[in-house]
């Protein structure tokens, strides 16, 4: 580092492009749109999903917490707090998510101002919003998508605080998008930020203090928390890792980047992923993306700005290794940071492809880049639209079991049980418990004693078989499910049932 003579440091600038004023305007527009598509696209009355209910039963005072795995993190439910300590509308919740990621997504885009110009940034914003796991995710109490969130203004932040020490608000940006990140996956905030953190450590030129200090401040936030659990519940970080490994499969050398292809076609999870690769024309768009990434980098070495490009598509990298290689199945929603940092640099290619030196259109390439644009959105509403329709069937399917329990007497406080009791049980405002699994929280005899003092019942999916214990039990079938009701007044292990008068 070199020192002027009154020893203040000469910062070596990143070689940017100029982007000449800051223009919020196009970005706020696409952030808008974003907010308008979830509410449209995806129904606020969806329902919640499996994971969802586990998130937002931790701070609901309208259904009783459920089990609250190893892999899980407090980010979620400290997110949904503000709506459903009031309020169990589903409606509601999915309008609040909506607006606070569109929100979100404007914030994380500005972060990278003056690093490239306003046009690439908000159409960097439209590619990343506009794919059907994040229009599908956003207004989803889920952790993934904001840790996209939180890596797109985090690196963005990072390249402005480094490029200017003076500049407090990229500087508090960095660790605020770290702590977003931190508090929502920790382990994923490592796999983003361990190429910032290499290059402030190691690389001298890079050497800021005050910015390594706040980030790591940052992801410290959301470790600190992680571990103090880890202790609380799990019998130390070690055990906890070890849990979330099992519960994930084992964690190790599993390509599983086949898996995510599959997993494209709508399968909010792919676990085990088996079948046949989806139609070309929805998987396309995926091997055209690294193509763009790295046209996207040529075009920044030729320009001589190499950097604020490199640093982010190293980032996506990075954020993708664990689930393109470490896991033995898939789901989307997990490289969706990957897809946010892509964004940019796709974005800034296009740009380039579509316009020549001096900024002159180039009809033909425009014409080209533009039907693709508009096939790959049709591709990506398709799918959409798809999903929504099915997950919102296995949604209604749930509240019609939770409507049946009701009126067999399965009312709270209560027990649930089998086959997705954790889900159902949150419809019906119930407890949930298992013998055995990732989710196993409870005993055989820790059920039947509590069918002594409350409504216990156990839910079998198509295909399925009761518990042993269950077995006597009388069944009532809705929804494909069988509900198997443990008879009151202490029969339950019995299985004698009362007659009626």
């Amino acid at each position: 580092m070199r020192m002027s003579s009154n020893a203040a440091p000469v910062v070596a600038p990143v070689a940017v492009r100029a982007a000449g004023p800051s223009r919020p305007g196009p970005v706020a527009v696409v952030a808008a749109a974003f907010t308008l598509a979830q509410l449209l696209l995806v129904p606020p009355g969806m329902g919640l999903g499996w994971d969802e209910t586990v998130y937002v039963s931790q701070v609901s005072p309208h259904a009783p917490a459920a089990f609250f795995s190893a892999p899980r993190t407090r980010g979620v439910p400290l997110l949904v707090a503000p709506v459903v300590v009031w309020t169990s509308s589903t409606g509601v919740l999915r309008v609040y998510l909506a607006v606070l990621s569109g929100v979100g997504l404007y914030l994380a885009l500005r972060a990278w101002r003056g690093l490239f110009p306003a046009r690439a940034l908000a159409l960097a914003g439209a590619l990343f919003a506009s794919l059907w796991m994040t229009l599908f995710y956003g207004p989803q109490a889920m952790p993934n998508h904001w840790v996209a969130i939180g890596a797109l203004g985090c690196v963005g932040c990072f390249l402005r605080a480094r490029n200017d020490p003076e500049d407090r608000t990229a500087l508090w940006g960095a660790g605020a998008a770290t702590a977003l990140m931190a508090w929502m996956r920790p382990t994923d905030t490592v796999w983003v930020t361990l190429p910032l953190f290499t290059l402030l450590v190691l690389v001298r030129r890079w050497w800021r203090p005050r910015l390594l200090g706040v980030m790591a401040a940052g992801l410290a936030t959301g470790a600190l928390a992680w571990v103090v659990e880890a202790y609380a519940q799990f019998g130390g970080p070690a055990r906890r890792l070890a849990d979330a490994s099992r519960i994930q499969g084992g964690l190790g050398w599993n390509i599983a980047v086949d898996d995510q292809m599959r997993s494209l076609v709508g399968r909010t999870l792919c676990r085990p992923c088996t079948g046949d690769l989806p139609h070309p024309a929805v998987i396309a768009w995926w091997f055209v993306l690294p193509v763009l990434a790295a046209l996207g980098l040529a075009v920044a070495v030729r320009a001589g700005r190499a950097t604020p490009t490199l640093v982010p598509l190293v980032c996506a990298a990075m954020a993708a290794v664990p689930y393109l290689f470490l896991i033995g199945y898939a789901a989307p929603r997990f490289l969706l940071p990957t897809y946010a940092l892509l964004a940019i640099p796709v974005a800034d290619a296009l740009w380039d492809l579509v316009r020549g030196p001096g900024g002159a259109w180039r009809p033909v390439a425009g014409a080209v880049v533009a039907l693709g644009l508009v096939g790959h959105l049709a591709v990506q509403y398709v799918v959409l639209e798809r999903t929504v329709t099915r997950t919102t069937a296995f949604h209604r399917d749930w509240d019609r079991v939770a409507a049946e329990l009701r009126r067999l007497g399965v009312r709270p406080p209560c027990l649930l049980t089998g086959d997705y009791a954790i889900p159902i049980a949150y419809y019906a405002g119930c407890s949930s418990g298992h013998t055995s699994g990732n989710n196993a929280n409870i005993t055989r005899d820790g059920i039947l004693r509590t069918a002594d003092r409350m409504p216990v019942a156990a839910l079998v999916a198509p295909g399925g078989g009761p518990p042993e214990y269950a077995r006597g039990w009388p069944a009532r079938e809705v929804a494909g499910f069988r509900l198997h009701v443990a008879p009151p007044g202490g029969r339950a292990l019995t299985g004698a049932w009362p007659r009626r008068p």
